[in-house]
């Protein structure tokens, strides 16, 4: 075989072995940054989400790694529709179960699914952050909801220790996701109304949006999120202690229950409704299937100035 002829073969496998070798790096290196990536550990924990499937699609390597016996937390999951737009709302409920079981939840008592006008599943409609942060004030603080006012003396309480849910722009751009964010911050901002020198006793988590082809870049993702987070540094560390940042990968093969097949099984099994074609092309090329990075929000605490709240 001339030179010319080996070039061509060289030129020609490349692909070839870049398809058997770069899933190998990427295998490795999500398994291996379970045990060595900071975590939350023994933790009452809520995933806060929109619409029954947003915990498959885009959180599931955050549920999987959390979810893992070794690290103690309890997890529940709150949806605040039952994604009814197309009147599958009943059906849809069950499958939200029946995908958070798979995910690794304790039980099906831990899922649940809001079925209130206050929150319609729409492209179009903005949720009002006031009800948001009401709802979750009532389930998570309810003597504040309810009762006097604690003294500015007592430490704020509340019944989880963290919450999840999207960012700003909810990866996605939809109204309901973005929200979320901003009724999330303002049930944190309530929690803290009235009480200075106390710290937030729930720790506030948001998923990071990504650009478009790092979007769809699937496992190939890795490289580009570990060189941003060494950018960062180590990020503020909560009040509490807990990690400025969490990076959960899962292997695209292997790795028992924390492996890709489980959040695919969670898509095309339980949420079997939403299996329109699109969705085979978000579980095939989407890194939120396979890679989650999270900020922790530092949220301040406002204070009432002549009825303008002010950030300090």
């Amino acid at each position: 075989m001339d030179l010319v002829n080996l070039d061509l073969v060289k030129i020609a496998s490349f692909p070839v072995i870049s398809l058997v070798v770069l899933p190998l790096i990427y295998n490795y290196t999500a398994s291996t940054t379970t045990t060595r990536f900071p975590t939350l550990r023994n933790k009452r924990i809520c995933l806060l989400i929109a619409h029954p499937d947003d915990e498959a699609m885009f959180f599931a390597p955050t549920v999987l790694a959390l979810t893992r016996p070794e690290n103690g937390n309890h997890v529940k999951i709150l949806c605040l529709s039952t994604g009814n737009a197309a009147g599958l709302g009943e059906t849809r409920k069950l499958e939200l179960v029946e995908s958070a079981m798979l995910l690794g939840l304790r039980n099906k008592d831990d899922v649940f699914a809001i079925d209130s006008p206050d929150f319609p599943d729409s492209m179009n409609t903005t949720w009002d952050t006031n009800a948001i942060s009401t709802l979750l004030t009532s389930a998570f603080a309810p003597r504040l909801a309810s009762g006097p006012r604690p003294s500015r003396e007592e430490a704020p309480t509340a019944a989880i220790d963290a919450l999840i849910t999207f960012d700003r722009t909810g990866v996605s751009s939809h109204p309901n996701h973005k929200s979320l964010y901003y009724g999330a911050r303002a049930f944190i901002e309530g929690l803290l109304r009235g009480r200075p020198g106390w710290a937030s006793p729930v720790d506030l988590y948001t998923l990071t949006s990504v650009s478009l082809w790092r979007k769809y870049a699937s496992f190939f993702d890795a490289v580009t999120t570990m060189l941003v987070s060494l950018v960062r540094g180590q990020q503020r560390k909560s009040d509490k202690g807990n990690p400025g940042t969490l990076i959960n990968m899962s292997p695209l093969f292997g790795g028992g229950r924390q492996c890709l097949g489980t959040a695919r099984r969670a898509m095309t099994q339980a949420h079997k409704s939403q299996m329109v074609w699109f969705r085979w092309g978000w579980i095939g090329l989407s890194r939120y299937m396979v890679i989650n990075d999270l900020r922790l929000e530092h949220v301040k605490r406002k204070k009432r100035e002549n009825g303008i709240d002010y950030q300090h």
